[in-house]
């Protein structure tokens, strides 16, 4: 099983993580940031393929991903 992690200090709310998901799993938190973002993070993370395309487009270098 793959596990997507977002670290929440590094993340920016940008969004580009969310829209690159294809099976569109990653979603904005109800939580702050100690920045002020609401940073992305995985909703269901069974769903996760490992395919990395979060971890491509994040800006911040905010994400990992484990297999």
């Amino acid at each position: 099983m793959a596990k997507m992690t977002v670290n929440p200090n590094y993340c920016k709310g940008c969004g580009l993580c969310i829209a690159a998901c294809p099976k569109k799993i990653i979603k904005f938190s109800a939580k702050i940031n100690a920045k002020g973002y609401h940073y992305a993070e995985v909703e269901d993370q069974a769903s996760c393929i490992a395919c990395k395309m979060c971890y491509q487009t994040c800006p911040d270098v905010a994400i990992t991903i484990e297999k």
